[in-house]
């Protein structure tokens, strides 16, 4: 069964729909894989063996993914009747009563749900060290972060344990952890994905919900399986023209990229990184493509202090809910320190500085969708840097913030979608010399992931990354 660990969730769903295969048996198979490479990864922190073995052996959905094996990441999408922690001790032994409606949509799709992905503190850092369960290791460079907040998702998909895993991006912890794991991340348009019953919108709409997976293919297929308005949401995105998987494969035409390797906000961009965006705006060329170097002008200072507001304001409200939900007293010895610091920080705005951080964020939106009025894709280096050592992130008992600020060196680039809510995509079309993927990013216009599925899928075609194997693989 190993000998399929590397097929994607659409060629694993065929196989069960033609009867070649059972869905029990990739179930126990991908099982077998978790046993045997988690000791090393600490990719998955939650197992749900049982719950997964009951689902493959009962009827299947008739959904696109019937199946086949999935993980879930510990963070925002709840699965009912067992443990989520958010990789943090306060949340203690809290067990959700229902579902998130992204995981009963994932449930419609014929996913089977094998188990919860490691995922740092409330997903504030671009690295997976939590406290609680400790470091998540790239299969590439054991050593070496596999990103965040959706770091145990990439490990688990790169080291073939499932073909896609669940992720969330407020940030760029979709991408941040697709680039350095060398898979493909799709952050979908703001509100594509539903946040309910629970939530409505986090962070001003800096969240969005997908996943990390192997092809491009999957991504779409997935993607028009979840995606659409829930009952009650605040907003949400354009529909589609057609279904996102009719967009693999088709002609995207004579498209106008950007492309620049300088982040807004100054930080030194690695070398490794620029070569990859200039080898891909080579490619996107060398395939008939427009491109010229440019990039909207953003105050990447201001840009920066406005996010790290509503961030902050957001960790705080993050422990008031859970506060609520669970009756529990937030309390220093409960958190992590830069958890608790930031938090302290978010109470510290006042409401009227909040909405200010928002004006000028809406402003950024707007002067970026002004940039895609001559341009139809924006290419930059996914992260600042390719993957770095594990405890890059921490910060010292005087400086409990470091980490945080740390990390705006590393990921100057992905915010910026959460904050105008445009789709983007961490695509694997490099790997340094010393053997560790290093994505690029590619940004299209809110509401507009057709365009960049069909880019995507033609640049899979022209450079493919199916084959590559990390050292820990199955």
């Amino acid at each position: 069964m190993d000998d399929l660990a590397f097929l994607d969730a659409t060629a694993q769903a065929d196989l069960v729909r033609r009867k070649e295969v059972k869905a029990i048996e990739l179930v126990d198979a991908a099982i077998d894989r978790i046993e045997r490479l988690n000791p090393t990864l600490n990719a998955v922190v939650t197992p749900m063996y049982d719950l997964a073995r009951k689902a493959a052996s009962g009827p299947l959905p008739d959904g696109p993914f019937a199946g086949v094996p999935y993980l879930l990441k510990d963070l925002l999408a709840e699965y009912a009747g067992v443990r989520f922690t958010e990789g943090s001790a306060f949340l203690g032994d809290y067990v959700p009563d229902h579902d998130s409606e992204l995981v009963a949509r994932l449930k419609r799709a014929g996913l089977i749900v094998l188990g919860k992905t490691n995922t740092p503190e409330l997903g504030i850092l671009p690295t997976t060290e939590p406290r609680l369960f400790g470091p998540a290791h790239n299969p590439w460079d054991t050593g070496r972060t596999p990103g965040g907040s959706s770091g145990g998702s990439a490990a688990a998909v790169a080291a073939g344990l499932v073909p896609m895993a669940h992720g969330n991006d407020g940030g760029g912890s979709i991408r941040i952890p697709a680039s350095c794991c060398g898979l493909f991340g799709l952050k979908p348009t703001r509100g594509r994905n539903p946040l309910g019953p629970d939530l409505g919108d986090i962070m001003g709409g800096l969240v969005a919900e997908h996943a990390i997976t192997r092809s491009v293919r999957d991504s779409a297929a997935l993607l028009d399986a979840t995606s659409g308005p829930d009952l009650g949401d605040p907003y949400w995105a354009p529909p589609p023209e057609r279904p996102f998987l009719q967009e693999v494969g088709a002609n995207p035409g004579r498209l106008r990229v950007a492309f620049t390797t300088e982040a807004a906000t100054d930080v030194q961009v690695h070398p490794d990184c620029a070569a990859a965006v200039r080898d891909a705006a080579a490619l996107c060329a060398d395939l008939g493509h427009e491109v010229a170097e440019a990039a909207p002008a953003i105050d990447g200072q201001v840009m920066m202090q406005a996010f790290i507001t509503l961030w902050s304001a957001g960790t705080a409200w993050t422990v008031d809910d859970f506060a609520r939900r669970t009756g529990r007293t937030p309390a220093p010895d409960l958190f992590e320190p830069l958890t608790w610091a930031l938090q302290e920080m978010g109470r510290q705005h006042s409401a009227s500085a909040y909405l200010l951080a928002l004006q000028d964020l809406q402003r950024v939106s707007r002067d970026v969708a002004r940039f895609f009025l001559d341009y139809d894709i924006w290419l930059t280096p996914t992260l600042g840097e390719p993957p770095v050592p594990l405890g890059t992130f921490d910060s010292p008992p005087e400086n409990p913030l470091q980490g945080l600020f740390r990390a705006g060196a590393f990921v100057p680039f992905t915010p910026i979608c959460n904050i105008t809510g445009q789709p983007a995509m961490s695509v694997p079309l490099h790997w340094n010399a010393d053997g560790l993927p290093v994505g690029t990013h590619f940004i299209g216009r809110f509401g507009d992931e057709a365009i960049l599925f069909r880019l995507a899928s033609q640049l899979e075609e022209a450079r493919p990354w199916a084959d590559r194997r990390p050292p820990v693989s199955a």
